[in-house]
């Protein structure tokens, strides 16, 4: 037995060094437990103080980022087509201006043929107005010249009635009454 006593007490021994080793006693585990439990509790209590408010605070920066993301694409949209539309009514501008420019030509041509049908028709008038005044003037020219000549008959007449002459002295008084008036006078 002293061999199991050896062997039992190498055992023994044994036992007592590692309890001094690991020093396992009943005090040692519930100080680990209460300790685990402590820090359980400040993890959790940690976690709700400081680590939740830092994770609203970026899922808010997150929201605001996709927000922002999803305003400058919505905004880019937007941009393109308005871009879109002012190229639209650009070419409806230029369709536009073409058309009344068009159309103040087709006035400007249709003014223009009214202007000298207009002035065709004043110089009408004008030279039929100067024909007939030209008219007028020749009437008026013959109705003198008639008058002269009848006055010039009747001077005549009175110089014939006068003289009781026979013709030869007739002759030479319308040859003299002649040159009074002048060759212009029977020209005209």
């Amino acid at each position: 037995m002293k061999m199991l006593t050896g062997i039992g007490s190498v055992w023994l021994s044994a036992e007592v060094e590692m309890e001094r080793i690991f020093d396992l006693d009943l005090q040692l585990i519930a100080d680990a437990i209460l300790t685990i439990i402590a820090l359980f509790f400040l993890f959790i209590a940690l976690s709700y103080l400081l680590f939740e408010p830092a994770r609203k605070m970026l899922e808010g920066r997150r929201e605001k980022i996709k927000s922002e993301l999803e305003s400058a694409a919505n905004d880019m949209e937007s941009a393109r087509a308005l871009k879109e539309e002012y190229e639209e009514k650009i070419r409806d501008i230029d369709k536009e201006a073409e058309k009344i420019l068009g159309e103040a030509r087709k006035k400007a041509l249709a003014n223009e043929a009214q202007i000298i049908e207009q002035a065709k028709a004043d110089a009408a008038r004008i030279m039929e107005k100067a024909h007939k005044e030209a008219e007028l003037e020749k009437q008026k020219a013959a109705d003198e010249v008639k008058q002269e000549m009848i006055s010039l008959a009747s001077l005549m007449a009175q110089k014939v009635v006068a003289a009781s002459i026979d013709t030869t002295i007739q002759e030479a008084l319308v040859e003299e009454t002649l040159k009074e008036m002048g060759d212009n006078t029977w020209l005209s």
